[in-house]
């Protein structure tokens, strides 16, 4: 019955989408301009700064000095809550170039964290990733991700925490989870071939591997680690110049080793999907359908079951502001969580410019993950965090940031996480970025 009711929602948004195409005096638009994936399946994080997609072939390089106060660096082994300072520097370096038939992406940002009351908390992050794209013929495109981070702090990573980025796209990863202080290694790798058959038609696929490990167990007891690999394939349709149906189907393998013994959990998705790109200013994305998961774990019995997944998407830009936000429910497993959980989740993040040397932008993030097996007795909880933050540009290249932050974690059964769950942080930062064009 889940089935069927997802498909006639697939089938649906096709004649919901041509019956909003207001006709022409030519008649119906066959587009022969290169289609490129929509959202829904390029994995692409939807632009979160105004006119971002403006900016292309360049050298840079940045460097920032932070100082924040933290009123609970120790949420899991004290007692009471101990607050502290902390002094970060982090150098970045990065580079972006597109040409006709190749485009390439490629950043690395390390960061020194020291805080002088409580030298245990000292840190050196590790945060690099690359992005290539080659046009193989006229209608055929590789493209391919990587990105490796390394970190126990997670107010120095790139999540949504942050203001990083919004997925347009289901996530084939693991459950991401937002622990204030757990030393943490995650390795993504992911590589897609699209191929364009038709003015207007458009398949493809890919694979995906992921490494997610805690190396720290006394540290992070509770927690567990996994690796995942996986693949998908594409058909999209364009119906307009700006919008899109299709179908996208993924297979994901989640494979961990903990104290109870050997996990595996199979997970395949059928996804009927509606995109909608406005010249850059708008892109919306919707989709849903079946999935069916089997979880097995060693000296329990295996479990599956049928669940919906559904995923909707939204980015806007203005003049002088931006908004992107995404809602998701899905099934999952990994990413710290031993078993099979089904996940809801909503990410959105905003910016404004008040005026032509300051920016304010703010961030929230909201999970909430629930046992999918009633046979297990899991580690069920919930995160919420947010941003909020003021720029000022002083000259060309300096930058004066002025920021609070908030996180709350909650999950029963994790001894890492099950004391003092809040954390508040306000942090002042002064940068300094410099661009080099290529080519021009």
């Amino acid at each position: 019955m889940l089935a069927k009711v997802c498909l006639s929602i697939a089938f649906a948004l096709p004649v919901t989408a041509i019956c909003q195409v207001a006709p022409t005096a030519d008649g119906p638009t066959e587009n022969s301009r290169p289609m490129s994936p929509p959202p829904m399946v390029s994995g692409q994080a939807l632009p979160t700064v105004v006119d971002s997609g403006r900016n292309s072939n360049y050298l840079g390089a940045s460097l920032a000095f932070e100082s924040a106060y933290n009123d609970n660096l120790f949420p899991y082994y004290a007692t009471q809550a101990i607050s502290g300072t902390s002094y970060s520097v982090r150098p970045s370096l990065f580079f972006d170039q597109s040409r006709p038939r190749f485009s390439q992406s490629w950043s690395y940002a390390p960061g020194f964290t020291i805080y002088p009351s409580v030298s245990a908390r000292n840190e050196m992050d590790q945060n690099a990733s690359v992005a290539l794209q080659y046009r193989l013929s006229e209608h055929t495109t590789l493209s391919g991700r990587d990105s490796f981070l390394k970190s126990s702090n997670v107010f120095n990573q790139g999540d949504t925490l942050l203001g990083g980025s919004v997925s347009g796209s289901p996530s084939t990863s693991p459950a991401d989870l937002l622990f204030p202080f757990v030393n943490r290694l995650t390795n993504t790798v992911n590589a897609q071939i699209a191929y364009q058959f038709s003015a207007n038609t458009m398949v493809g696929g890919g694979g995906s591997a992921g490494l997610f490990q805690y190396p720290n167990e006394t540290a992070t007891s509770g927690l567990y680690d996994s690796n995942t690999r996986g693949g998908s394939a594409f058909y999209n349709r364009r119906l307009t110049d700006t919008q899109s149906i299709g179908a996208d189907y993924q297979f994901v393998q989640t494979l961990g080793d903990p104290t109870s013994g050997h996990i595996e959990m199979r997970l395949h998705t059928l996804l009927g999907f509606y995109s909608l790109v406005l010249q850059h200013r708008l892109t919306l994305s919707l989709s849903a359908g079946p999935q069916h998961f089997d979880f097995a774990q060693a000296s329990l019995a295996a479990t599956g079951s049928w669940r919906p997944s559904v995923m909707a998407s939204i980015g806007w830009q203005g003049n002088r502001g931006s908004l992107v936000a995404n809602y998701a429910q899905t099934t999952t497993t990994g990413g710290g969580l031993i078993g099979s959980y089904e996940s809801k989740s909503a990410n959105t993040s905003a910016h404004w410019q008040m005026a032509r040397t300051w920016n304010a932008g703010a961030t929230a993030h909201y999970a909430i993950y629930e046992n999918a097996a009633s046979t297990l007795a899991q580690q069920s909880g919930h995160t919420v965090s947010g941003t909020a933050s003021i720029q000022h540009t002083l000259g060309e290249n300096l930058v004066v940031s002025l920021g609070y932050q908030r996180l709350h974690v909650s999950y029963a059964g994790s001894a890492a996480i099950s004391r003092d769950p809040d954390s508040d942080r306000e942090f002042v930062s002064v940068s300094y970025q410099f661009k080099r064009p290529l080519g021009r």
